[in-house]
């Protein structure tokens, strides 16, 4: 079996972004093979875990798809505060002798968007509504790398690593099977001493914003990198649940069109023609937005790539350029309009290299700052009684149930199967045990033995992995 029919087998699909099927995104020839290491979001730790601890298995896999991929350059791209990372990455390339090399980027927001990953380390420029492939790129993040690794040795993809932080009594990493429940993962982060409270599924700034009732229900999915506890007071949460009917009434009456927006925009500084300040402007003058669809200006933000830096950072009156852009995109869809890729070359702009927003910033003006400086050793392992296993987890078709209640399944078995001539990726039973039920959404797999009752999860806390050299880390050092 070839290195691609054992990524497809496995089910991988990106680890960090949307999930995307990683046997059609690798299935390239490039002449740059990217592993994303720079963990875009403040807050968030897992790929830092995996490189301190996986460091051999990330490089060989770097080098094993860079190979297929007939990559003439391979590199891992992370921060350059990242100095222990940085130094068992070495190792590794050192040991293995692959030809993979480090390339260190700046800390700031965003270095883990791909399209300003490969603007640093090639020099080109994605084109507007582009992929990287476009400039002969492929990049696939740190966690996916470890899915690629562990499927050369034949193993799916089942089980999940994700930081658990924020407002919880033991930031930690959790390995988890897809499937499981957020509040077994937080229990296994010692749980949260406040009485209200809101949980992010991913980091600060692109992270899905749930109330604790609603995170009750969802479980861990393959693109599930995060879980952040946060106080009900949190400025952030007042931004994200900000309705679209006060962002057009703000851009209408707030804005002071003093183009912060577009000046710091990561998109329009690669040389994309996205200038956020301009949309403000004509829905400032225009009663209904549906009129201007057709406005070249508005019909920019399709190519936004919802990051938050104009609201979050650049913004000094507190309004929501990315909310605008949000609903004007939805409203060009409905009108059947899509983008066209110019035809010319794209290249950055000169002032780029200044205008790079510091990730410690960035937590602070979202209210995070106070969990920023965790130092998360610790990767524990859950082992809980029932797993409700979506059927989609990735972008393409849902997959097809494969299995029926009251079939015993093991761990890697297939549960769900791509439909015929679609895009998607197999879905495995993440634990060994019996199918409780199933539907069109998800599979509901329950450990033998185990009741109805028993939907505490079962903890096995890993030791604490701890840096031998007896140099502890300046708090915030590596960040």
């Amino acid at each position: 079996m070839t290195l691609l029919e054992q990524i497809e087998s496995a089910g991988i699909v990106g680890c960090g972004g949307a999930g995307f099927p990683a046997h059609k995104k690798l299935n390239c020839r490039v002449e740059y093979l990217i592993v994303n290491a720079a963990e875009c979001e403040p807050l968030l730790r897992t790929d830092r875990w995996l490189m301190i601890h996986k460091a051999k298995e990330i490089v060989t896999a770097a080098a094993l798809a860079g190979s297929m991929t007939e990559a003439s350059h391979i590199y891992i791209a992370l921060k350059e505060t990242y100095r222990e990372e940085a130094a068992a990455l070495t190792a590794a390339i050192e040991e293995t002798g692959y030809p993979v090399k480090l390339f260190p980027m700046r800390n700031f927001y965003p270095a883990g968007d791909e399209q300003i990953m490969v603007c640093d380390v090639t020099g080109r420029t994605v084109p507007p509504s582009g992929i990287p492939l476009d400039v002969g790129c492929v990049i696939a993040n740190t966690a996916t790398m470890y899915a690629v690794f562990e499927a050369s040795q034949g193993k799916p993809l089942t089980r999940k690593y994700l930081t658990v932080t924020g407002a919880v009594n033991e930031p930690c990493i959790v390995r988890a099977p897809l499937g499981s429940s957020f509040s077994d993962c937080l229990r296994l982060a010692g749980g949260t001493g406040l009485s209200r409270y809101y949980v992010l599924a991913g980091g600060p700034m692109m992270g899905k914003l749930y109330s604790m009732e609603e995170a009750e229900s969802l479980t861990v999915t393959k693109t599930t990198s995060g879980l952040i506890v946060l106080p009900e007071d949190t400025p952030l949460i007042r931004r994200k649940t900000a309705p679209v009917s006060l962002s057009l009434k703000l851009a209408k009456t707030s804005c002071i069109q003093c183009s912060y927006c577009t000046q710091m925009c990561p998109r329009y500084l690669t040389g994309h023609p996205l200038r956020p300040h301009l949309i403000m402007r004509k829905l400032a003058f225009c009663e209904n937005p549906k009129e201007l669809v057709g406005d070249r200006d508005v019909q920019q933000a399709m190519i936004c790539s919802e990051c938050g830096l104009c609201e979050n950072y650049a913004c000094p009156m507190g309004i929501y350029p990315r909310q605008v852009n949000i609903y004007m995109k939805d409203l060009l869809k409905k009108s059947g309009f899509r983008y066209q890729k110019p035809s010319k070359p794209l290249h950055e702009l000169p002032e780029r290299a200044c205008r790079r927003a510091p990730s410690r910033r960035i937590a602070a003006r979202l209210g995070v700052d106070r969990y920023y400086d965790y130092e998360i050793r610790l990767c524990r392992e859950l082992e809980p009684g029932t797993v409700t296993v979506s059927l989609s987890q990735h972008i393409g078709a849902p997959c097809i149930p494969a299995v029926v209640p009251g079939q015993r399944v093991s761990e890697g078995d297939v549960i769900g199967n791509v439909p015929e001539h679609s895009l998607g990726a197999l879905i495995h039973a993440s634990i060994d045990g019996v199918v409780e039920s199933v539907t069109d959404r998800a599979v509901v797999i329950r450990t033998a033995g185990t009741t109805g009752r028993e939907e505490r999860a079962k903890t096995q806390p890993q030791k604490a992995l701890e840096r031998e050299s007896g140099a502890a880390e300046a708090k915030g050092g590596n960040v």
